[in-house]
């Protein structure tokens, strides 16, 4: 990919949600059109929650296509077309990253800006991480790489502890001031892991049912 290239957010959500059940649910990959929309429509596991339809899925895969980002690939025998992504880690990708690599941008791809530790939680998933202290190395590692940069750290924000840290694969956005308060933050740190916990099953759950749909309806993707 052309870094000079920026993607819009409908077409990070949608490299993102590919990238993401290509590593988490391998055997529902690639995904049909109705299976990425609901990836893309997540409640959970998402920043900002989308509400994209079929028609405006399928566009944002068009320009994507255009831009050799993913590609249709039917498995034998299915009529209804899948999609898979050739953004990085394929033979036909140039950005090859590492597994700790590829979970953090996939992550700031689906979230948004994101603390070490906030993605050393959200990536448990994707990929393992031994303490943020390895997440923060990666970090580094990415904000380098020759062939990059693809991540930036943003300026701490008043009463955080940690700053974030956010893709650069997307266009320039503006970056809004979170609660100031640490009491706020710190109260709300020992319930980060029951909410992840949480978020992740409503989003295994969401797969699932992505997946029986599509068996007990496996045409209803060519119907408009």
């Amino acid at each position: 990919m052309n870094l000079e290239t920026k993607l819009t957010p409908q077409e990070t959500r949608v490299i993102g949600s590919l990238i993401e059940k290509q590593i988490t649910t391998p055997d529902q990959y690639p995904l049909s059109l109705n299976a990425l929309k609901n990836a893309c429509n997540q409640k959970s596991s998402r920043e900002p929650v989308m509400d994209m339809s079929e028609s405006e899925v399928q566009s944002v895969l068009d320009e994507l296509a255009k831009k050799h980002l993913v590609m249709e690939r039917s498995g034998f025998g299915s009529r209804v077309p899948k999609y898979k992504q050739r953004f990085c880690n394929t033979e036909f990708a140039s950005l090859q990253f590492s597994p700790q690599e590829l979970g953090i941008i996939c992550v700031l791809l689906l979230r948004g800006p994101q603390t070490p530790g906030q993605l050393r939680s959200h990536t448990h998933r994707l990929c393992r991480f031994e303490d943020v202290g390895e997440v923060e190395s990666v970090l580094s590692d990415l904000a380098v790489r020759p062939d990059g940069p693809f991540v930036t750290k943003l300026p701490r924000q008043p009463g955080r502890r940690e700053a974030r840290y956010d893709q650069l694969f997307g266009a320039e956005q503006e970056y809004v001031a979170e609660e100031p308060a640490v009491t706020a933050a710190i109260k709300a740190e020992p319930e980060s892991g029951r909410v992840t916990d949480l978020e992740e099953r409503v989003a295994a759950l969401e797969d699932e049912l992505a997946v029986i749909k599509d068996r007990l309806f496996p045409d209803r993707g060519d119907q408009k």
